[in-house]
C-alpha cells in the first residue's frame, strides 16, 4: 500500500481478475469450474484481448507463476510464453519488447534441444517445475494461458493551477489596496501613523446607584 499523496500502480479494470506482482499485472485464464481448456498460441493471444502473453524476466517472476498456479489450476499446466524465434539473429526474443532473453529456465539441453523447425518453435512454462520447454507452435495446443501487462501509474489529484493563480492574485490585490489607503492617509494627515486610524471607544457603562442618587439630589436642590 502506498502512502497518501504518493503515486500508486493499478491493474486494468476490465471485469477480469488481475493480480499484481512487482510492477506488472497478470491474468490467469481458466475454464468454467476450474476445468482447464487447451488453447493454440493464436487462441491464447486472443484470450488476452490485446495484452501480452506471459513473459518471464527474472527468477522471482518465474517463482511467482509457479507458486500462484495451483490456486487457479488443478495439476500440471503448460503455459504459453510470449516468445518467438528471430531467424535474423538466431536467438529467441520476447514479444512484448523484442528483447533478447537475459533470464531463462530451460529444461536440460536448453533452447537448442529440439527437432522442431525453429520458425515453428514456441515455448511453454511447466507450472509444477517452472522449467521451460520447446513445443510446436501449430501442432500442440497447450492448456495454460497467462496474460500480462504493466501496471498503470496513477498520480494523486493536484490542485488546479487556475485556483492557485486566483489565490495569489487576490492576496496581491489586497496588499496593493492596503498600500494605497495608507499612502493617501499619510498625505492627508502628515505625521500621523496608521495606528491613528483606529479609534478607541470605551464601552458604555450605566451609572452606579450612588451616582444616580447624587444626580437626583442635585436636581431637587435646583428646583425653586
Amino acid at each position: 500500500m502506498k502512502a497518501s499523496g504518493q503515486d500508486t500502480a493499478d491493474c486494468p479494470a476490465d471485469g477480469r481478475t488481475w493480480l499484481q506482482f512487482s510492477l506488472n499485472c497478470y491474468h490467469f485464464v481458466h475454464g468454467e469450474e476450474d476445468v482447464a481448456k487447451s488453447y493454440s498460441i493464436e487462441d491464447a493471444k486472443d484470450m488476452c484481448r490485446g495484452y501480452d502473453l506471459l513473459t518471464v524476466k527474472s527468477a522471482e517472476e518465474n517463482d511467482f507463476i509457479v507458486k500462484y498456479s495451483p490456486s487457479v489450476w488443478k495439476g500440471k499446466m503448460s503455459v504459453w510464453l510470449g516468445m518467438y524465434y528471430d531467424s535474423d539473429e538466431d536467438v529467441f526474443k520476447w514479444h512484448d519488447d523484442n528483447g533478447v532473453l537475459h533470464y531463462s529456465n530451460w529444461e536440460d539441453g536448453g533452447s537448442d534441444d529440439t527437432d522442431l523447425p525453429l520458425l515453428d518453435t514456441c515455448v511453454v512454462l511447466h507450472s509444477n517445475t517452472g522449467k521451460w520447454e520447446n513445443v510446436s507452435c501449430t501442432e500442440e495446443p497447450e492448456n495454460g494461458v497467462v496474460c500480462k501487462t504493466k501496471a498503470v501509474w496513477i498520480s494523486p489529484p493536484k490542485g488546479s493551477p487556475l485556483l492557485s493563480a486566483l489565490v495569489i492574485i487576490s492576496v496581491v490585490l489586497i496588499l496593493v489596496v492596503s498600500a494605497v489607503v495608507w499612502f493617501f492617509h499619510q498625505r492627508n494627515n502628515p505625521g500621523s501613523s496608521i495606528l491613528n486610524l483606529i479609534e478607541y471607544h470605551p464601552p458604555f457603562r450605566s451609572p452606579s446607584s450612588d451616582q444616580a442618587c447624587l444626580v437626583e439630589t442635585e436636581e431637587i436642590e435646583v428646583v425653586p
